[in-house]
């Protein structure tokens, strides 16, 4: 996960890696969603995701873009982790980043 901040918003993101196509097009989605919003709102962003993909109550995300479209992976508990994945690293990206 490779994020790039200017005074505390996202301003580019991306990742590398390999997976399975439903980690590799959550990660996609989400590098497109934060950016342009701040490490906290991007926070709250990863928290709403991963309600959504277990099937919880979530807030409306349609302005995060595309990754409503993995809604679905509710129904495969074993797909979960694959589209949290790359949130949970941005979650760690973030969390190391302010540590410093």
């Amino acid at each position: 996960m490779h994020l790039k901040l200017d005074d505390n918003v996202i301003t580019a993101a991306s990742f590398t890696g390999s997976g399975c196509s439903i980690s590799m097009a959550s990660a996609s989605m989400m590098t497109e969603s934060v950016i342009g919003h701040t490490e906290d709102e991007a926070i709250h962003m990863a928290h709403q995701f991963s309600e959504m993909v277990q099937g919880h109550d979530h807030e409306t995300i349609d302005e995060y873009g595309d990754v409503e479209a993995l809604a679905g992976v509710a129904k495969f508990p074993a797909r979960i982790k694959c589209a949290t994945l790359a949130w949970k690293a941005l979650e760690r990206a973030i969390y190391e980043e302010k540590m410093r």
